[in-house]
C-alpha cells in the first residue's frame, strides 16, 4: 500500500475504501443459511498485506465463525503477527451494497483483535457503505482490556 513506512501504515482515504470495499465483495461469499445475516470483513496486517474473511455459520450453532476471525485468522496462517486496521460491513444476505445499520464486532472478536493489535493503534472500520462508516480505535471497542502482557 501507499502510505508505509517507518511508522507503518498511514491509513488514508484510498485504503478504508479499498478495505470497505474488499469487506462487501467478501461478504458475498458469505455463508449464513441460519440468520440470513452476511458478514465481510477486510484485515491490513503491519505489512501492507490485505486479508479477507466472511462469516461462516454451522447447524451446531457454536461452531459458527464471525468474519473478523476468519480474516485475522487467515493473516495469522500467512505469517502475520500485527494487524494494524479491520473493516466490518454486515447485514441481511438479500442486501447487496449499503447495509440499513452497522455490524459492530462481537465480543469474542473484540479480543482476538487485542491479541494481534495494538489497542489504541488498531483502527476498526464500521462500515453501511463505501462512503457511510465510522472509525473506532481499538481500545475504545474494548476499554480495560486484557492482553498478552497480562500474563
Amino acid at each position: 500500500f501507499v502510505g508505509s513506512g517507518k511508522r507503518g501504515i498511514v491509513m488514508n482515504n484510498e485504503i478504508i475504501r479499498e478495505l470497505i470495499t474488499t469487506a462487501l465483495e467478501t461478504r458475498k461469499r458469505s455463508y449464513s443459511p441460519y440468520s440470513k445475516y452476511a458478514v465481510g470483513a477486510a484485515v491490513l496486517a503491519e505489512s501492507g498485506s490485505l486479508y479477507c474473511g466472511c462469516n461462516i455459520e454451522n447447524a451446531s450453532y457454536g461452531a459458527t465463525v464471525c468474519a473478523e476471525r476468519v480474516a485475522i485468522f487467515a493473516a495469522v496462517a500467512a505469517g502475520e503477527e500485527k494487524i494494524k486496521a479491520v473493516a466490518v460491513v454486515g447485514g441481511p444476505a438479500d442486501v447487496r451494497d449499503v447495509m440499513p445499520d452497522e455490524a459492530s464486532p462481537c465480543g469474542i472478536c473484540r479480543q482476538v483483535m487485542r491479541e494481534f493489535g495494538d489497542p489504541a493503534e488498531m483502527e476498526i472500520i464500521i462500515a453501511k457503505s463505501i462512503n457511510d462508516y465510522r472509525i473506532f480505535k481499538l481500545a475504545e471497542l474494548l476499554p480495560e482490556s486484557f492482553g498478552p502482557e497480562n500474563l
